[in-house]
């Protein structure tokens, strides 16, 4: 229904927003012009135990006695939907902006010179305003910072800020992007993606960073095809990335590439809105699309055993040379609603690295105790639930657990697996429609 006042002077209703219906619930035209926009948003509060900010797992050294095993994160974001109807179809813009504070001390505490809250450096709070995306629409191209046309499983069924897959939580890349609609619900898309956004580095020789490597050169190409009926959704997609070397002594930049498959299967014989989904991705070179979560290494510390994760695109095996790392990685979860306001997940992901004999020779330089000529493949997978209470309109209440386990890169006598168990508490007041 449209707002009205009225007038004291005349008594009849005064129309001062005028809803726009073309786009949804939320929308209304901006005075004077043919536009429709829809301002929207979230507060959010969680406390996270062994885990990072929105559940991010926490390789860490749990042994220090600095280690934060509670996680504290505020957050809150702001968006704007802005429409309007052309001869070409939609001109979409959107905005999405958003402030984080994470295990404050209260009292304004600036932001610190370095260091994470989560990985046990005993770091102070660090406060942000960053804007995830930032788009145009119009006929069939996007322009601007959004998810890779790469993505499918987003994980709807978590609040995890994943390791696995290349969902990227919600950051964002810069793209240029055209989809084609073929019909029936057939989609076409193709992308030139920030390369930087999908760099996870390049190893020396020595098994230390090289930085993110040389400069880059070319995007990242990535294409998808589509297709959303009434039964879900499904998508193939490929990504070609190419490997910058900054070293004089190191070789030519290489082309990495990932390859991908997703399901979605909507499940009303369980429940109105039940579903399952799933993603599939395998990379060479190119291991933030299998990983978009992994570090340049994930080392976990505990009762004095450690495991090793070495994540790299590549790694340097001497002058001249280098050898691209494998990997793949597998997501999936099936959420059921008890009734409309009651939701629980399961979930799971594995994902693992493979190294070459050189290149694990390399990297074994730069892990402590371990043992010459041991393997850097290692791999990860984990299981978790989340259970979701919505007891009014707009107001989220959830609490999740996960179970994480590391299998450890290299051998030696401290060397080893690790496991942990995870949870958080998380409330979020959603103020768009």
């Amino acid at each position: 229904m449209t707002p009205r006042v009225f007038s004291a002077a005349i008594g009849k209703p005064v129309q001062y927003v005028k809803i726009c219906s073309l786009y949804g619930a939320g929308f209304y035209y901006m005075p004077g012009t043919d536009t429709c926009i829809k301002i929207g948003g979230f507060v959010r509060a969680e406390v996270n135990f062994n885990a990072g900010g929105s559940f991010a797992p926490s390789f860490a050294n749990r042994d220090l006695r600095t280690y934060n095993n509670n996680n504290w994160r505020s957050r809150a974001g702001i968006t704007a939907d802005a429409r309007s109807q052309t001869a070409y179809g939609t001109l979409r813009a959107y905005v999405y902006l958003s402030a984080t504070s994470d295990n404050s001390r209260g009292g304004g505490y600036a932001a610190p010179a370095s260091g994470n809250p989560s990985n046990g450096t005993g770091a102070d709070a660090y406060t942000r305003l960053y804007a995830p995306a930032g788009f145009i629409q119009w006929a069939g191209f996007t322009a601007g910072k959004t998810g890779s046309f790469f993505d499918f499983d987003g994980q709807p069924y978590s609040n995890q800020s994943n390791v696995w897959s290349s969902n990227n939580g919600g950051n964002g890349v810069d793209l240029w992007a055209y989809t084609a609609q073929l019909g029936n619900g057939l989609s076409a898309s193709i992308a030139a993606e920030n390369n930087n956004g999908h760099r996870l580095g390049i190893a020396t020789a020595a098994g230390v960073a090289e930085a993110l490597g040389g400069g880059q050169t070319m995007p990242d190409i990535v294409g998808n095809l589509r297709i959303d009926q009434a039964w879900g959704s499904a998508q193939i997609m490929a990504a070609a990335h190419q490997v910058n070397y900054g070293v004089v002594a190191d070789p030519s930049d290489k082309t990495g590439w990932a390859l991908g498959a997703g399901v979605k299967i909507n499940l009303p014989m369980l429940g109105a809105k039940d579903y399952f989904i799933t993603q599939f991705t395998y990379g060479k070179g190119a291991i933030d699309y299998v990983g978009s979560g992994l570090g340049q290494a994930q080392t976990t510390t505990q009762g004095g055993t450690v495991s090793y994760g070495p994540a790299w695109d590549s790694v340097v095996t001497g002058a001249g040379t280098a050898d691209l790392t494998e990997g793949w990685s597998i997501t999936g979860g099936l959420e059921h609603f008890w009734v409309p306001n009651l939701k629980t997940s399961l979930y799971g992901s594995y994902g693992k690295l493979e190294y070459s004999a050189a290149a694990s020779a390399a990297l074994q330089l730069a892990a402590a105790g371990t043992v010459a000529g041991s393997s850097a493949n290692w791999s990860f997978w984990q299981i978790g639930s989340r259970t979701v209470w919505t007891p009014v309109t707009n107001l989220d209440l959830s609490v999740e657990v996960m179970y994480n386990s590391q299998q450890t890169a290299f051998t030696g006598p401290t060397i080893g697996d690790n496991s942990w168990w995870s949870g958080m508490f998380r409330a979020q007041r959603n103020f768009y429609p």
